[in-house]
């Protein structure tokens, strides 16, 4: 009887131990650098609530919102290196390592969200998903991130001729740069969370987001001034390490799939609504905003294509992204 209690105790001891590891490796974790509630941060909550559903708690998503897990450039690498399996970003960090993503940040090239939307959702968005697996990830959704525009302390901007001198906040990309100089302005790449403080202490003038972002981050605190001039239309990014997606069975990684798309009706509802949420509280909290000539932004956008478009894969892009209606 000694003998046989001391086997079960083990027993129990093992099961317990094996459905510990078991739980540990069903829990995904995912970064994001924007707070709890925001539209992007809420998708990937949602499209947690679909995978522990559907695959009945096996697998289950941890989100780490605000940059907890570090600002979008620390948490690439560490999705691609396989220490996060989970990361919602911007799509133009990718553009030095995913080419394709190049196409999607060039500026003025979607004519509005809804020509983006079917742009994402369709042949060129599958393209562009193939693209990121050479570069270990798996995109599982493209996500709203609005309109982008510039925004400063210094004064009104009504045309290009109002950039010349500024110093702007840009995404870490070289599009991003190189459409600032091609404005006359100064580009400073900087990590989201500095910007406040950077703009505060007269680092730099500005920088360029959409409204939910001037307004969650403070940023209509210290930069007055919002210039409507939606330079870029630029999808979000939803992406899964690739190693840890082939790890999943078949009937898994649909599952992971359709999650992605099925959160993504969901994101965009959230973000159509923070828009206007946020344009309102930005207003009344005394935002400036004013709505410059675009076509001279337009026009001054020649040198950045001409700089970033010489493959003929891209330029075929960039053709099929006008030609949908």
């Amino acid at each position: 009887m000694l003998h046989f209690g001391k086997v079960a105790a083990a027993f129990t001891v093992a099961a317990t131990l094996f459905a510990s590891t078991a739980l540990a490796q069903t829990v995904l974790k995912s970064s994001d650098t924007h707070p709890d509630g925001y539209p992007t941060v809420e998708g990937v909550k949602y499209f947690g609530e679909l995978i522990k559903e559907r695959t009945e708690g096996r697998y289950e998503v941890e989100v780490y919102h605000s940059a907890q897990l570090g600002e979008e450039k620390d948490t690439i690498e560490q999705v691609r290196s396989g220490v996060l399996e989970l990361n919602r970003v911007s799509m133009a960090p990718f553009n030095g390592t995913v080419k394709e993503s190049i196409v999607p940040a060039l500026p003025y090239l979607f004519r509005s969200e809804e020509h983006m939307h079917k742009v994402m959702d369709g042949p060129i968005g599958d393209q562009i998903k193939t693209a990121f697996e050479g570069a270990g990830l798996v995109v599982l959704a493209f996500y709203d991130a609005g309109s982008r525009s510039f925004y400063n302390r210094t004064k009104p901007i009504n045309s290009v001729e109002d950039m010349k001198g500024l110093k702007f906040r840009v995404i870490q990309s070289d599009i991003f740069v190189d459409m600032v100089a091609a404005l006359g302005a100064n580009a400073t790449p900087m990590p989201y969370g500095e910007v406040y403080s950077s703009i505060e202490t007269g680092v730099i003038d500005g920088a360029e987001n959409n409204f939910p972002s001037y307004d969650t981050a403070k940023h209509y605190e210290v930069a007055k001034h919002f210039s409507l001039d939606e330079h870029t239309i630029l999808p979000e990014v939803f992406v899964m390490n690739k190693a840890a997606f082939d790890q999943l069975t078949p009937e898994d990684q649909e599952i992971f799939r359709q999650a992605g798309k099925d959160s993504v009706a969901k994101q965009r509802e959230l973000w159509a609504a923070k828009v206007s949420e946020s344009r309102k509280i930005v207003e009344e909290a005394g935002a400036q905003i004013t709505t410059p000539d675009k076509q001279g932004f337009i026009d001054a956008m020649e040198p950045v294509y001409a700089k970033h478009v010489t493959d003929p894969v891209l330029q075929k892009m960039v053709d099929d992204v006008k030609a949908v209606q």
